[in-house]
């Protein structure tokens, strides 16, 4: 804006001031002046385009369109020539602040009035009152137009940090999702890998058909961690993904006759935001590997209910051997509730020794 507004200005000069010329209007000018006159305009124009920041320089480029001014205004044909120092404050206010704008543009008042009254009886001359009084108007509206033009770039600027505050926190809030997401997915199915392959070099000697069966659950355990890389890279292609779907392959997966997994639902999942139904998902996962590894349960009953608006809930229900809530503090239960609380679910345990533990998620209305 700084630049085109003090670029047309110039060429309105330049053009007006050609005018004069070729119309005869300024018979006394000699071709010497016109030249100088059309040179410091040209000069003027170029200086709009120098790039590069800095006080010093601003101060070294205002220093610089003042005394291409004066020579301007000394070799103007037509005299409209004075009007451009009201740029002067205008540059000012951008490289320099508005204190120093406003005491140029002071200064250039008082300079225009001194010149004013040199000429004998100015006061009652209209056409040098007329032109102060331009000529204070125009400073006034300069120094408006650059507080407004500088409003605007100070917003821009804040607008522009803002953004690039929300896609750090974005991308800060992605990593979590996913580091959350190889927490609670492929880290459990590494560790059940781990613990089978232990267990079936300790019964190699001992019981070859539990050292086989051990081998085998790794197996079936590496492959499940190879799904969930796979869905998890799904999901960074945003390709649909379906509660209800993931927890039926999730539960075929682990179910076998030592431990069977019912899967039920009400509702549609139509219209239910993504990342509420994949926190539901990681909870159920969660759960079911919890009642597996730890709690020695043979029956888990999953249960989810869609509602509206963007309501749903899981519950996982086992009959393992339960513990004590209130004494628990291990990274799972405490990763389950800040996956929901960061969408704004809940999250509740109910178990006890002997009596089993039923785990409830809510996302949406129902939270």
């Amino acid at each position: 804006m700084v630049r085109w507004m003090a670029s047309a200005l110039y060429s309105a000069v330049l053009a007006t001031g050609l005018y004069f010329a070729a119309a005869g209007l300024a018979p006394d000018r000699p071709v010497a002046s016109l030249a100088v006159f059309v040179a410091g305009l040209a000069a003027l124009l170029a200086i709009e385009w120098i790039p590069g920041n800095g006080r010093r320089r601003a101060v070294v480029l205002l220093a610089t369109r003042v005394l291409l001014l004066g020579a301007v205004v000394a070799a103007d044909p037509g005299g409209f020539a004075r009007a451009l120092f009201v740029l002067v404050p205008f540059f000012a206010y951008f490289s320099l602040g508005r204190r120093v704008a406003l005491g140029l543009a002071a200064a250039c008042l008082l300079a225009a009035t001194t010149q004013a009254a040199l000429s004998p009886g100015w006061p009652d001359d209209p056409e040098v009152v007329s032109d102060l009084l331009m000529f204070f108007v125009g400073l006034v509206l300069t120094l408006a137009t650059a507080a407004v033009a500088d409003g605007q770039r100070r917003a821009r600027m804040q607008l522009e940090a803002a953004h690039r505050q929300v896609a750090e926190l974005s991308a800060a809030a992605e990593r979590n999702r996913l580091a959350r997401d190889i927490h609670d997915s492929v880290g459990h199915h590494l560790t059940a890998v781990s613990v089978q392959l232990e267990k079936a070099e300790a019964f190699r000697s001992r019981d070859s058909a539990v050292a086989d069966r051990a081998v085998s659950d790794a197996r079936s355990a590496a492959t499940r961690a190879l799904q969930e890389v796979r869905e998890s890279v799904g999901a960074l292609r945003a390709e649909p993904f379906s509660l209800v779907a993931a927890i039926a392959a999730l539960a075929d997966g682990l179910d076998d006759p030592s431990f069977r997994v019912a899967v039920e639902w009400t509702g549609s999942e139509t219209g239910h935001a993504r990342a509420g139904l994949e926190a539901l998902y990681r909870v159920v996962q969660e759960a079911l590997t919890n009642a597996r590894r730890h709690a020695g349960a043979d029956r888990v009953r999953v249960a989810v209910r869609f509602g509206d608006p963007g309501a749903a809930t899981v519950e996982v229900a086992d009959n393992g051997r339960g513990f004590a809530v209130e004494a628990a503090s291990g990274g799972g239960l405490r990763g389950m509730r800040e996956r929901l609380a960061g969408l704004g679910g809940v999250v509740s345990v109910e178990s006890a020794p002997g009596r089993g533990t039923r785990v409830t998620a809510s996302v949406g209305g129902a939270a």
